[in-house]
């Protein structure tokens, strides 16, 4: 019988078993499948721009659909539809959709009745809706909402009462104001910190329309100062400053006693410290500025980057402020810039960059650590440290530079490579010994990819220090010369072939330069032949040796299939046919006419239809 009844429990324990055997290879066979299809789909749900369910709304519909506010039984007991419908109309207004002042109304008038709800979501839409339709919607029907919001002010629901003030400070004027400033000044003391900072925050609204108003409310503000909450204090302060900005003396006690150390919120501490620095850029020596200065130096110890970083930038901008002076602010400022942080180290980054431009010796103890961020994943940061140490380097550290600025330039968009060209520009400037080594980098740059915003700011660089170094003038020129060979902008070329026209008879070898000339009167669009016909005209005057072989040049464009190009050629020839003395040609090619052109063209225009009329022939120098 043992036996038996242990045959029996043994086959049901397999019985029960095999299940379990069988599901583990189809649970796994499960997983793969899905797996299968997540990376089957994956790729598919990437490409794919995700659209936005609002798309394809349209007004006539939203405001049919709109219709439902008036139906109660719908506000009371579907207010996710009316939450839908308000978003879809917010959709519509931020979009640009234009409403009629009668569809504005009726929309108007149907949010009104989605006060019998007493849902919080689709109430904080309502509000939402009410502000952004306030300016559009005609002053009367905004009236009848007032009611509304006032009563939302004064219910026991904190979020309520927070938000109808906002509301309300919106779209009231003052007419309607002092039936509301008694709730207004009891909540910017209220326990509540949401109330009081919505409260604060209608302060600084209706300040611009009713200052008269608000400045009743200076004793209740000046409690909130003490507020334990960081942003009642940073709105109350602001409000505060308002209030008294016109009154120095009141202005110069609040920093005075706030400098104490009684504020503990790092956003209202910062507006102190501009404050502060207001103070002392209007007067540096009143008796107070000493006490405002050392309050700028503590708050370079505070534990809030944020107020480190205000004080250090405050301290920077103080004008003549002494280097000595300048020192804590640097030392700060250096230690941003190693900051795990991006916005750190970019905000240190920009305030050393200003102050390099006056105080650029003091900036030096910094150069290594911004070397180090020229390799920043942040381009903004690393263009910042590749100017600055173009203002703070020396003569013997360009060329480490340039190689530096070299591999970094093509992974640079043309808005930063634009700020490095003005700043390579500066230090050419500053050390002209290294004029080569400069204007041979920009050149190398005017023959890469490149915008032609990015193009153009190289060319002015080099023309300008071509002007300011004469050293430069032949190698720049020739530099130029090279980039009009492969250039895809007419505007450059043009612009260089007016200097080609302008100072190549002044270098040592000029004919050298009218290969370049020739070569836009064979390659080029009607609008660059012009100019380079031009431009071996104005050569001709100045060159009198190679004038023959330039006019031989010329008259190749006399069969050119543009108007102008042919004009500007025959007229260069007739001249040259003339044989006039090298004063004459100088004075009717090389001298800008002392004329009114439109004056000119009139009179030559009346000559040519009454001739008899004039007693004398139209020339020069009767005109």
């Amino acid at each position: 019988m043992n036996t038996n009844k242990g045959k029996a429990n043994q086959s049901a324990i397999q019985k029960v078993e095999e299940p379990q055997q069988s599901n583990k290879p189809l649970t796994t066979t499960l997983l793969q499948e899905f797996q299968n299809l997540k990376d089957k789909f994956k790729n598919e749900d990437d490409t794919q721009e995700k659209e936005s369910p609002y798309k394809h709304l349209e007004k006539a519909t939203v405001l049919q659909e709109c219709r439902v506010f008036h139906d109660s039984s719908v506000v009371t007991q579907n207010p996710r539809k009316c939450s839908i419908l308000i978003t879809k109309l917010l959709f519509l207004l931020v979009k640009g959709e234009s409403f009629t002042s009668s569809e504005v109304t009726e929309v108007f008038f149907g949010v009104t009745k989605l006060f019998q709800s007493d849902d919080v979501n689709l109430r904080r839409m309502m509000y939402l809706f009410i502000k952004e339709i306030a300016e559009t919607c005609n002053p009367d029907d905004v009236i009848i909402v007032t009611s509304s919001l006032t009563k939302d002010m004064n219910t026991g629901e904190d979020l309520y009462r927070a938000n109808s003030m906002r509301v309300l400070a919106k779209i009231i004027d003052s007419t309607m104001l002092g039936a509301i400033e008694r709730y207004l000044k009891q909540a910017i003391v209220d326990k509540n910190a949401f109330v009081a900072s919505s409260a604060l925050m209608s302060g600084l609204r209706l300040f611009s329309s009713c200052p008269d108003v608000v400045r009743r409310w200076i004793n209740e503000v000046q409690e909130a100062v003490n507020s334990s909450s960081d942003m009642v204090q940073y709105q109350s302060l602001s409000l505060l400053y308002k209030i008294k900005q016109h009154d120095r003396l009141a202005v110069s006690k609040i920093v005075q006693q706030l400098s104490k150390g009684s504020l503990r919120s790092p956003l209202a501490t910062c507006l102190l410290v501009r404050y502060t620095s207001n103070l002392l850029i209007e007067d540096l020596n009143s008796t107070s500025a000493s006490a405002s200065y050392q309050f700028l130096q503590s708050c370079l110890r505070h534990k809030n980057d944020m107020v480190i970083f205000e004080a250090a930038k405050a301290i920077c901008n103080l004008p003549n402020v002494e280097a000595n002076d300048l020192t804590p602010a640097i030392n700060v400022l250096q230690l941003f810039l190693s900051s795990p942080k991006p916005t750190l180290r970019f905000a240190a980054m920009r305030t050393l960059s200003d102050v390099a431009v006056k105080h650029p010796v003091s900036v030096t103890k910094c150069n290594d650590d911004m070397e180090a961020l020229v390799s920043d994943t942040n381009r903004s940061i690393a263009t910042l440290a590749i100017t600055t140490l173009l203002k703070t380097g020396n003569e013997s550290s360009i060329d480490r530079l340039m190689k530096q600025i070299n591999t970094f330039m093509n992974e640079i968009s043309d808005e930063f490579k634009i700020i490095i060209v003005k700043a390579i520009r500066e230090l050419c400037i500053k050390y002209q010994q290294k004029h080569r080594v400069l204007v041979g980098f920009l050149a190398t740059f005017l023959r890469e990819e490149g915008g032609f915003e990015f193009k153009k700011s190289i060319v002015d660089s080099i023309i300008d220090l071509m002007n300011i170094i004469s050293d430069t003038k032949e190698s720049s020129l020739l530099h130029l010369c090279e980039f009009i060979e492969d250039c895809e902008y007419d505007e450059l070329i043009v612009q260089i072939l007016y200097l080609i026209g302008n100072t190549s008879h002044l270098t040592s070898s000029p004919s050298r330069y009218i290969r370049f000339v020739f070569n836009r009167i064979i390659l080029e669009n009607s609008i660059v032949r012009a100019a380079a016909v031009s431009t071996l005209g104005l050569l001709s005057v100045r060159l009198p040796e190679l004038r023959p072989h330039l006019i031989i040049l010329i008259k190749r464009s006399l069969s050119d299939e543009d108007d102008e190009v042919r004009d500007r050629a025959s007229l260069l020839v007739n001249i040259f046919n003339l044989n006039l003395n090298d004063n004459d040609l100088k004075y009717l090619l090389d001298e800008k006419l002392n004329y009114n052109y439109s004056v000119l063209e009139k009179s030559i225009k009346s000559y040519l239809e009454y001739p008899n009329l004039s007693d004398t022939n139209i020339t020069f120098s009767n005109l």
